[in-house]
């Protein structure tokens, strides 16, 4: 049995987590140094399908410049990338795509959706009972909505309880409002 030194043991887990990491993400790390920093704010590398990278541009005048640079491009991303890619194809198809992602994406607090209530009941788990059958977890669940929708305006379409953040918003309640949509 022969004993390795830390190094050489350290040396070959390295050269196997590189081994291992895709290219995109190793793509993703070098971008910036390849394209510069002005061309990385424009351009947002989308994907590699059959070893052609597909990139985003914020117009098409970046699109057009970075395509005609493409081979100098390829030539320094090769260098850098474990498998060679065959082109680089430039589109502003998916700039506004990947932004208006970004925006869903933006967590929204309960506080700040129009149909928050606030601390108008507070169910602390001891006063929640032990329900054992459908019934009666239903009877419950219908006297909770009924305390806690008692009080609120009402829909000037369909006359249900509607929270006041949405009567401000839509001047109806949210199902009103999306049928409307």
């Amino acid at each position: 049995m022969s004993f390795k030194s830390v190094n050489d043991i350290l040396g070959i887990l390295e050269k196997q987590a590189k081994w291992q990491e895709q290219p995109f993400q190793r793509l993703l790390k070098c971008w910036a140094e390849v394209v510069g920093p002005v061309a990385a704010r424009h351009t947002r590398p989308l994907s590699i399908q059959r070893d052609v990278l597909w990139v985003a541009t914020s117009s098409a005048a970046w699109a057009q410049n970075l395509t005609f640079g493409r081979a100098s491009l390829l030539l320094k991303l090769n260098q850098k990338l474990p498998t060679p890619l065959v082109d680089i194809r430039f589109s502003t198809a998916g700039w506004q795509h990947s932004s208006v992602e970004r925006k869903q994406q933006q967590t929204i607090l309960p506080h700040e959706h129009p149909s928050y209530l606030g601390d108008r009941i507070s169910s602390s788990p001891d006063t929640i009972p032990s329900i054992q059958d459908a019934n009666a977890a239903f009877g419950h669940w219908t006297k909770l909505v009924q305390e806690r929708s008692h009080g609120l305006p009402l829909c000037p379409q369909c006359q249900s309880p509607t929270p006041p953040g949405e009567l401000q918003r839509w001047t109806v309640c949210c199902i009103c409002a999306a049928k409307q949509f």
